[in-house]
């Protein structure tokens, strides 16, 4: 039998990942990343991973299992952290990837299947964003503007069902798959830490990330390529746009990224909400769940 799941959410830069790894040592426990942008290999920077060598002592599952041009779905990573979950160990799932959390935790809406021509008849929209503003303003709340792939698939719901996305979501929020208790971590000096945390990235060698992407072939419009930062800095490379301007953009989209996870956490009240600086209720959670640490 499984051991229940602690989930650890927040917003991005709030320190889900030192707390999952602390928990880890403490409990014994996997780790499953619950970030979308993690499961690609060669983006280590920009995405914020675990260095090398604590990736090497606390492996995470779901992080550089796929390459930048490889799909990677919800559906993929529920079926995964479900494996990991079938273990003999606890698991600890960090990440701010609100899709795959809600994979996981609730199961895939019963949505309609992809339909191709209309598909392609909403990617030419000049803006697809503002029509789903129009017919579901609760999900193009929830995504950011350049996230066409989601947009275009809340559009095509939309057309082909005449039911709003958000809606078929908030009908499967219901029954949770795994027993668990989740947490949100969140802090009142984020936007300050993201500050801080690009421009560590750039420290990091960001750029040079960036264009060994494009030096290995892989195109500035896949969707990996067009996360937050990786696409100003493209910008930069490819079309001239200032390394300062590429670092702001790249501050800002950071910034309303965390507002759309905020945004999306305010549908689930009964999550506990914590301060990420204070470890003692995340570590009385894992307490709970799995009885004293193995350390």
């Amino acid at each position: 039998m499984s051991h229940p799941v602690l989930v650890l959410a927040g917003p991005t830069s709030a320190g889900k990942t030192s707390a999952a790894i602390h928990v880890a040592h403490l409990w014994g426990a996997r780790i499953v990343s619950a970030d979308a942008m993690q499961v690609y290999r060669g983006m280590d920077v920009g995405t914020g991973k675990a260095h090398p060598a604590v990736l090497r002592l606390f492996p995470h599952a779901c992080v550089d299992v796929r390459d930048p041009d490889q799909p990677f779905s919800a559906q993929d990573f529920a079926a995964e952290a479900d494996e990991t979950v079938r273990g003999d160990r606890p698991v600890v799932i960090a990440g701010g990837t609100v899709f795959y959390l809600r994979a996981f935790l609730y199961g895939l809406v019963a949505a309609p299947r992809a339909d191709p021509g209309l598909r392609a008849e909403l990617e030419g929209l000049d803006d697809p964003w503002g029509e789903l503003q129009r017919v579901d303003p609760v999900l193009a709340a929830r995504l950011h503007p350049n996230d066409r792939v989601r947009i275009v698939r809340g559009l095509e719901v939309f057309r082909i069902s005449g039911q709003r996305l958000s809606d078929l979501h908030a009908q499967d929020l219901q029954t949770p798959r795994h027993p668990h208790h989740c947490l949100w971590l969140d802090r009142d000096d984020l936007r300050e830490r993201i500050d801080l945390r690009v421009g560590r990235m750039l420290e990091r060698d960001y750029l040079g990330e960036v264009q060994r992407l494009l030096d290995a072939g892989y195109d500035r419009g896949l969707k990996p390529m067009q996360s937050l930062g990786y696409r100003h800095l493209a910008d930069h490379l490819l079309d001239g746009l200032s390394l300062d301007e590429a670092g702001w953009r790249t501050r800002r989209d950071h910034w309303r990224y965390a507002r759309k996870q905020r945004v999306w956490s305010r549908q689930h009240p009964g999550w506990q909400r914590v301060d990420a600086r204070d470890r003692a209720p995340v570590l009385a959670a894992a307490m709970e769940l799995w009885g004293p640490p193995a350390r």
